[in-house]
C-alpha cells in the first residue's frame, strides 16, 4: 500500500461521496448542493438567510445562486423576519419539504449501509479522528504563526 496521507482520504472520500449523492439526487431533480441546503433549513420555523451560509459552510455567493435557482423551482419562498424588519427569512414551501424529506431518505440510507458495514468500534474511532482534526483547526494547531523580527 502506498503512504496515504490523510488530506487525500479525506478529499478522495469526500469526492466519492460528493458524486454518489450527485447521481443519486439526479433522480429526485435534485443537486447535492440543493439537497444540503434544503436540510439546513428548519422546516417549522424557518432559517435567516444570514446564518444558512455559516450553517452550512458555504460562500455567500453560491449560497445567493442555489437560493435563487431553488426559489424559481418553488422549493422555498423568502419572507421578512417579524423580528428584525431588516432580516430574511426562508421558508420551505409544500414542494420544498418534500424534496427536502427526499433528500434526508438520502442521507439516512448513506449511513445505515455505512453502520450495517462498519463495526461500532471502528465508527466511534472515525468520529473520534474527525473531532480532533476539527479541534485542531478550530484552535489553530495546525500551522502556528511565527513572527521573524
Amino acid at each position: 500500500m502506498k503512504d496515504l496521507t490523510i488530506d487525500y482520504a479525506l478529499r478522495a472520500t469526500w469526492q466519492a461521496v460528493s458524486k454518489m449523492y450527485n447521481e443519486e439526487a439526479k433522480n429526485y431533480g435534485l443537486t447535492m448542493a440543493i439537497g444540503f441546503t434544503l436540510l439546513s433549513i428548519d422546516p417549522k420555523g424557518g432559517t435567516p438567510s444570514t446564518t444558512l451560509g455559516p450553517k452550512m459552510g458555504m460562500e455567500a455567493t453560491s449560497l445567493s445562486r442555489i437560493l435563487k435557482n431553488i426559489e424559481q423551482k418553488g422549493y422555498i419562498q423568502r419572507k421578512r423576519n417579524p423580528k428584525d424588519g431588516r432580516g430574511v427569512l426562508i421558508y420551505l414551501t409544500p414542494l420544498g419539504l418534500e424534496k427536502r424529506g427526499e433528500s434526508k431518505e438520502v442521507v439516512l440510507r448513506f449511513n445505515e449501509v455505512v453502520k450495517e458495514h462498519t463495526s461500532q468500534e471502528d465508527l466511534v474511532g472515525f468520529f473520534r479522528v474527525i473531532e480532533t482534526i476539527n479541534k485542531l483547526i478550530t484552535d489553530k494547531k495546525v500551522y502556528i504563526k511565527t513572527t521573524n523580527n
